[in-house]
């Protein structure tokens, strides 16, 4: 059912590398499709936006009451809310702890007096998207925005088959999200970008959503420093890891999105005869069956490799968003991996628990932005801004060595500049 790639050479990653990019290249009708988006409502704002949400979404309503989402939320079974209580506050003491670094305030003075400083202040406004049936990706996002006292979050999410999701909504209101929009896909983020004027957008969601925040970033406004796309897994399994926990694993991804990827790395033949087996049988039974066949048949892979030095050498290469190491002696290869957005160790830890109510961010790098970027945490949310102050010494002692600089990079101006502060030119 899924591709075998044998590698048990080095030059046999080529092969691997060939079938990533092959999803990771960029589709030119997509990129077409989202640019015209942008263009039409960067020029005609909330117009342009209803006419995509209707043609797109068969969606009329997108600023929500603060009525219609209260009502939604009184139809929320009880036990999710609770799941949803359990899981904010894992969430919230595993964020704050990375609070400790960032609310350090960098002084440094020197023998001249030179005051040079380093603030740590919050980004003013952002955007967050989600999915409309992910509330776990609700708190993913805005807990660490709210624990950096980001001062205004907006949401946008869309409704699925035509009806708001009221798990999202309870997750907003617990969060304290006060301003929330039905729509979705690129022209959201649009929206968000054009409309609304966020200084930042940050959340995961399909190609076109990413398309959008990858025309977007830098231009007009910031997203993560990581590539937030269709999800990821790759399990390393041996002879002695269970089949049923390697086939879910692979299925957890799968089941997101027909562009997720489910990867399998395995010593042992007999592992992927029983994997390629069991998931045919799985699936028959699975609600998203045709999502996770789509996905798993277009870019499932699962490689043969018997050297340990070459298995960690290809999960680097292949850099996934979540790596579950499902084997007895998982430290050997964890401290040689170094590209992965989750690091998930031994058989008692399966990544979608990680997705939920373990307490780390499921916001994670994709399409291999692991091996430059980490997953969403405090510092998306917070500018470092260096603050200099020069004594009236300090710019003698200093200025010389600059105006040297200045002038060897034929940038005059600078130099004068410096000289004008300076007693003596």
């Amino acid at each position: 059912m899924i591709k075998i790639i044998n590698c048990n050479k080095k030059s046999n990653i080529n092969k691997i590398r060939s079938f990533l990019e092959k999803r990771r290249i960029q589709d030119k009708d997509n990129v077409k499709i989202v640019t015209k988006i942008l263009k039409d409502i960067k020029k005609n704002k909330n117009k342009a936006l209803a006419k995509y949400e209707t043609k797109l979404s068969k969606n009329k309503e997108i600023k929500l009451s603060y009525n219609k989402i209260n009502k939604s939320i009184r139809r929320l079974d009880p036990k999710v809310k609770k799941a949803i209580d359990y899981a904010y506050s894992r969430i919230c003491k595993f964020h704050l702890q990375q609070t400790k670094a960032t609310n350090k305030k960098i002084l440094y003075i020197d023998q001249y007096k030179n005051k040079l400083e380093y603030k740590f202040v919050p980004i003013e406004s952002v955007g967050i998207y989600v999915p409309g049936n992910l509330p776990s990706t609700l708190l993913m996002n805005s807990i660490p925005a709210k624990l950096a006292k980001v001062k205004k979050i907006i949401l946008a999410t869309p409704k699925i088959n035509g009806k708001l999701n009221p798990a999202v909504l309870y997750a907003a209101k617990k969060v304290g999200i006060k301003e929330i929009y039905s729509m979705g896909g690129a022209q959201a983020i649009a929206s968000l970008a054009f409309i609304h004027k966020v200084n930042k957008i940050i959340g995961p969601g399909n190609k076109f959503v990413a398309e959008a925040k990858r025309q977007l970033s830098g231009k007009i406004v910031g997203t993560e420093t990581m590539y937030a796309g269709p999800s990821e897994i790759c399990v390393l399994a041996d002879k002695n890891t269970n089949i049923n926990q390697i086939i879910t694993s692979l299925v957890s991804q799968a089941e997101h999105d027909p562009d997720s990827q489910s990867i399998l790395i395995t010593k042992d033949k007999k592992v992927i005869k029983k994997v390629n087996k069991g998931l045919v049988k799985f699936l028959k039974f699975l609600p998203r069956k045709e999502i996770a066949t789509k996905s798993l048949k277009k870019n499932g892979l699962i490689i043969f490799v018997k050297d340990d030095k070459l298995i960690s050498i290809i999960i680097n290469e292949i850099a996934p968003e979540h790596l579950e190491l499902n084997l007895k002696n998982f430290k050997k290869y964890e401290k040689k991996i170094f590209n992965a957005g989750s690091i998930c160790n031994g058989k008692y830890t399966p990544m979608s628990a990680s997705d939920y109510t373990v307490g780390t961010n499921h916001v994670l790098p994709t399409s291999g932005s692991s091996k430059f970027s980490s997953g969403l945490n405090i510092d998306e949310f917070i500018k470092k801004i260096s603050v200099v102050t020069l004594s009236k010494l300090g710019v003698e002692k200093i200025g010389n060595p600059a105006i040297t600089l200045s002038e060897f990079e034929q940038l005059y101006g600078h130099a004068q500049s410096i000289k004008s502060r300076m007693r003596r030119s």
